[in-house]
């Protein structure tokens, strides 16, 4: 193993964070080839424990997914998200960047404060940049965390309208005909 790629791995497990190619250019010296060292690094470590995984652009180890389930700890969760914070996610995940009252639009209720502050907490969101228009309003945008957290490498792993209906969390009916058969439309609050 070159001394390049020691170092290349002894900064991947020595950091805290995920670590882009950038920051690691910096520390491993102009003109080394950080991409192919990288990509000399997750093929050593791709049948092992852990794997050297790219996620959001950064680099990290990670459980060998065959192994996680193996490692998993259950813990009790301390408060369960409610639908209105769940929505808001969802939202924000796919038309990011959104405003509060783009949220609200959606959701076609008033978005607390606290929903905001819950996502903000959990480190899934954050403030992206404000909008050039009257008032300038702030945008929301997922972070690096919701990624980890969900398992994406990038928002293109969403799922797509086809997998939700398949995976059974929408009905594959139309509107319209899942109306017709009697089934009531839940009406919808103000959150509070």
């Amino acid at each position: 193993m070159s001394p390049q790629l020691r170092l290349l791995e002894a900064l991947l497990f020595a950091s805290a964070e995920p670590l882009d190619a950038r920051s690691l250019a910096v520390r491993l010296g102009q003109g080394t080839d950080v991409d192919a060292l990288l990509g000399e690094l997750a093929a050593h470590y791709a049948e092992r424990g852990i794997n050297l995984v790219c996620i959001g652009g950064r680099w990290s180890f990670r459980t060998a997914p065959d192994l996680a389930e193996k490692l998993r700890v259950d813990a009790e969760v301390q408060r369960k998200l409610s639908r209105a914070t769940v929505e808001t996610l969802a939202i924000i995940a796919y038309h990011q960047p959104v405003t509060r009252a783009e949220i609200e639009s959606i959701r076609g209720v008033a978005t607390s404060k606290g929903t905001l502050d819950i996502l903000m907490e959990a480190g899934w969101i954050r403030p992206g940049k404000r909008r050039e228009t009257p008032g300038r309003p702030l945008t929301w945008i997922t972070t690096d965390g919701f990624l980890d957290h969900f398992g994406l490498e990038s928002l293109r792993d969403l799922p797509n309208l086809e997998d939700l209906k398949a995976s059974g969390l929408l009905d594959s009916r139309p509107v319209l005909a899942a109306v017709g058969n009697g089934d009531a439309l839940p009406g919808r609050e103000e959150e509070g």
